[in-house]
């Protein structure tokens, strides 16, 4: 599922740089989390169906942590974040075109509790 009511994070094709026009649901997921402060979020990094497994595990990892620090660095507690790493495993769509890889390129936050 894509967003809900903390919104994806996506990426540029093999990148794991939160980019500029991202900010903004950043912003909005950082203020979800000031208003939830005993949330606890999974950040899930996803990558599109493109390269090996393995370095699409360590790309969505990546994408992963770079959320994490993102929220971090605007005062979200560190021990209120996890990551997990699916790769290209569990895509939204499964289209071979770049409208659907873009879609699967993100960082997806599960609420936790």
């Amino acid at each position: 599922e894509e967003d809900g009511v903390l919104k994806d994070i996506h990426f540029g094709y093999d990148s794991a740089e939160v980019e500029a026009g991202e900010h903004d649901r950043l912003a909005q997921n950082v203020e979800w989390l000031r208003q939830n402060p005993r949330a606890k979020v999974e950040l899930e990094g996803h990558c599109d169906s493109r390269g090996t497994i393995e370095f699409n595990l360590g790309l969505g990892a990546k994408r992963a942590k770079a959320v994490k620090d993102a929220l971090v660095a605007q005062g979200v507690a560190a021990d209120r974040l996890s990551t997990i790493s699916y790769g290209k495993e569990l895509p939204l769509c499964q289209d071979e075109s770049e409208a659907c890889w873009g879609r699967n390129r993100r960082v997806h936050a599960v609420i936790l509790k």
